[in-house]
């Protein structure tokens, strides 16, 4: 079982806009073919089982659709009345708070009419969920995957097929380093000059100092640390130094982490948390949409987030950030030759049909797939609502990204001066791990805890959780 290496997709490749991975903060709700209350009411509920048998009279399958993404939840259910306008297919979707998926995912596994399409996040996923995976290689939308090597397999079966190429960095404002590099004794003078972690300490640690004169509260936004809200960095800033660690060893997974760039991660980490708007103290209180909304009201001039951050960003209430300023810069943490490093390009985003579901409902899962990227409908919402980087070949190329930063990723994986770091997480060993790692980096900002206690417990907690797996 493998989630084989994700090669770099061309221009040449059609693809659409990206914009998912990380999750935001959000209450679990169900909706069901164009309802938008969680609240159902029994008449409502009556009205959606009469549709449903109907439709399994028909023998057409129903679809149920556990997403994971708070942030697009709202999408999704307008999405699933359409295909249900279009088919007569009764098509329920439900989403999970941030953070709850797996155990979202478990308890409705075990109800009387489960999901039939959900998510798993690669080859660690799998394995929690394998006995849930249909087998995917005949599909037809396996058919239209581009790069058939990013697919999640196992022997010759294929049980997870990634929907989303997605990237993250460190969003800028280009108008507020405009005005910073104007200034008399700047550290640079554009952003084409900053392409290491010396050159990017220097002048956010001068911005932070000239704060008033630029008109900014901090360089950075808020590292934020509520619960569920810490996936930014014990897992996106956490890849890099694993990237480069399996990149020294030539592997692509370890049953024991050395840590060995934890000195790299501390460089950026810290950057973020002393050039802030906010105090390192106060980061337990905030959440992924205040540091957006810091950042779409021009109180900051960076933050840390994937280019699913744009409707964040377009959509709070008195943004004055222009569309057109809206950029890309790579994480830099001053590791040797990242002068060449570009964004960090993947995908953890893997649809799984439920093997346990009876053939027309999962025909109707696969069917709902098919019209989800080849139906002009489908295709509408991947591209400009979602705003997905869909990895098939049933886009054209006028079907491409629209969004700053869905462009900005385009533009990062077409250049053949720089390389991607892969997206290594999907190899952690677990939520708990994760989570664990999450508490310890939040103690550390606040003063808590040592950083060599913090690669102490990282090291060890890697080890524990990859012994359970096994």
């Amino acid at each position: 079982m493998k989630l084989k290496k994700l090669a770099v997709l061309t221009m040449a490749a059609a693809m659409t806009a990206g914009a998912l991975a990380g999750c935001s903060s959000g209450n679990k709700t169900e909706t069901t073919a164009g309802e938008t209350t969680a609240a159902v009411t029994e008449a409502s509920k009556a009205e959606e089982a009469t549709t449903a048998g109907e439709a399994a009279a028909e023998g057409k399958g129903q679809i149920y659709y556990l997403n994971f993404k708070p942030e697009v939840a709202d999408i999704w259910t307008e999405l699933a009345g359409k295909y249900t306008d279009e088919t007569g297919v009764p098509m329920k979707v439900q989403t999970a708070a941030a953070g709850t998926y797996e155990q979202t995912l478990k308890s409705e596994v075990a109800k009387k009419e489960p999901p039939t399409l959900f998510q798993i996040n690669g080859p660690i996923g799998y394995k929690a969920w394998a006995k849930y995976c249909l087998d995917l290689k005949d599909s037809a939308i396996y058919g239209h995957l581009l790069d058939k090597d990013m697919a999640v397999t196992e022997g010759d079966g294929v049980y997870g097929i990634p929907y989303v190429v997605e990237g993250y960095g460190i969003i800028y404002n280009d108008a507020v380093m405009q005005k910073y590099f104007a200034l008399d004794g700047a550290k640079a003078a554009s952003m084409e000059d900053i392409n290491n972690f010396d050159t990017l300490k220097a002048v956010a640690e001068d911005m932070q100092a000239r704060k008033d004169e630029i008109g900014i509260e901090g360089v950075f936004a808020s590292t934020s640390f509520a619960p569920g809200e810490d996936w930014r960095w014990q897992t996106h800033l956490a890849n890099l130094p694993i990237y480069y660690e399996y990149k020294d060893d030539n592997v692509g997974d370890k049953d024991a982490i050395d840590f060995k760039y934890s000195d790299n991660f501390k460089n950026i980490f810290d950057l973020y948390i002393n050039n802030s708007c906010t105090d390192p103290k106060m980061t337990g209180a905030k959440n992924v949409e205040d540091s957006m909304a810091e950042f779409a009201l021009g109180k900051v001039a960076m933050v840390q987030n994937g280019n699913w951050g744009w409707g964040q960003v377009s959509g709070v209430e008195g943004n004055t950030v222009k569309e057109e300023d809206v950029k890309f810069l790579p994480i830099y943490t001053g590791v040797s030759g990242e002068e060449k490093q570009g964004l960090c390009i993947g995908t953890e985003n893997f649809f799984s049909v439920n093997s346990q579901a009876s053939e027309e409902d999962q025909q109707a899962a696969l069917d709902f797939l098919e019209w989800l990227f080849s139906s002009e409908t489908g295709k509408d919402y991947v591209t400009n609502k979602l705003g997905f980087i869909a990895p098939f070949d049933t886009f054209a190329d006028n079907e491409k990204p629209v969004d700053p930063l869905a462009k900005e990723v385009d533009r990062y994986m077409s250049n053949p001066e720089l390389y991607s770091v892969s997206w290594n997480f999907t190899s952690f060993p677990s939520q708990t791990f994760k989570d664990n790692f999450g508490a310890s980096l939040l103690q550390y900002a606040q003063g808590g805890k040592e950083w060599s206690a913090v690669v102490d417990e990282m090291k060890a907690d890697w080890a524990n959780e990859k012994a359970m797996t096994k």
